[in-house]
């Protein structure tokens, strides 16, 4: 068996990444410099701003990559479409396209091709019905790929078993709660994130009541 290689300390420190995210302002206070690759799992529960952060998200993703939006649970129905309306974010247009239910064996051949998306939202979790050996299959597979998963929450976990498994192989793990996003993971960051100040301003001031 070949061993593996060693690596010099001052070569590691000084190693570029092709697939690194220069997250800016308060994207990189929250979720520092993410990469291009692996998976995130975000999570809440109804009303509390889980649709609102993902268009946010793609729409700044696509400053990195070109994004797909898998919507499995909206399709492209009007509230998805509010969605994106409501949000004013200026973005790459021509780096976003959204997917109307595409499921486990399509999103695998479409990824397959040349000049595909980097970037793979995916809401939800739930609705794509991936068993954890998919999962797996798909983030080796397409190691230069970027899988977004939107779950719902049993709780303050996400819900159900292969999805409570994919939160600990996550690179970034966000639950969403009262139009915040809390960020943990492997890129630094770590600030809450506003997704919108008024609705958390309200939500956070009952709380605390």
């Amino acid at each position: 068996m070949k061993k593996k290689k060693a690596i010099a300390y001052n070569n590691l420190i000084a190693m570029k990444h092709s697939n690194d995210m220069s997250f800016e302002g308060r994207w990189n206070a929250s979720f520092g410099y993410p990469i291009i690759s692996g998976s995130w799992l975000i999570w809440g529960q109804s009303n509390n701003g889980k649709t609102a952060f993902a268009v946010q998200l793609a729409k700044y993703l696509t400053d990195f990559g070109r994004v797909a939006y898998n919507s499995l649970e909206e399709r492209t129905g009007p509230s998805l479409q509010q969605a994106f309306l409501r949000d004013q974010t200026k973005f790459s247009t021509r780096h976003l396209i959204i997917y109307d239910q595409v499921f486990y064996d399509e999103l695998v051949e479409r990824l397959s091709k040349r000049r595909s998306p980097d970037i793979i939202i995916i809401d939800s979790f739930q609705y794509m019905g991936l068993n954890f050996s998919q999962y797996s299959k798909l983030t080796s597979k397409f190691k230069n790929k970027l899988f977004i998963f939107i779950s719902h929450a049993d709780g303050k976990m996400p819900e159900g078993r292969v999805a409570k498994r994919v939160r600990f192989d996550a690179g970034l793990k966000i639950w969403i709660e009262g139009f915040k996003a809390f960020p943990a993971g492997r890129y630094g960051g770590g600030e809450p994130f506003v997704i919108w100040p008024e609705g958390a301003e309200k939500y956070w001031e009952g709380t605390a009541k």
